[in-house]
């Protein structure tokens, strides 16, 4: 049988990779962070850390493209509510019950009689 060793043992370094985003990646957080065309170049280019002179021309293109599609308008939100007018809203209590207790027995041999 082998003895195990309790000491700790020396781990190899955790290696991390590194992948900058791709230029329609870059593109794409750009117009969601920003809504001027100039701003999401830099920030594109900050990205991926390129200069902003490689960078604008892809811009400039998925502005035209988010330009071309019809936009979507948002449904008006509803409020729709359960209780009558009269009572108002109902409310809920949620409460937090307790779990059962944890109950170990002990088995253990029974005890020793005297009378043997």
């Amino acid at each position: 049988m082998k003895k195990t060793t309790d000491k700790p043992r020396n781990l190899p370094p955790i290696r991390v990779r590194k992948e900058p985003p791709t230029i329609s990646e870059a593109v794409a957080a750009a117009q969601d962070l920003a809504d001027d065309v100039e701003q999401q170049v830099e920030i594109a280019a900050g990205l991926i850390g390129l200069p902003p002179d490689e960078v604008r021309p892809h811009v400039l293109q998925a502005a035209q493209a988010l330009a071309a599609k019809p936009k979507l308008e948002r449904a008006p939100e509803r409020i729709i509510s359960t209780g009558s007018g009269l009572r108002g809203p109902r409310t809920v209590i949620v409460e937090r019950r307790a779990g059962r207790p944890l109950v170990v027995e002990r088995r253990s041999r029974p005890p020793l009689d005297g009378r043997r």
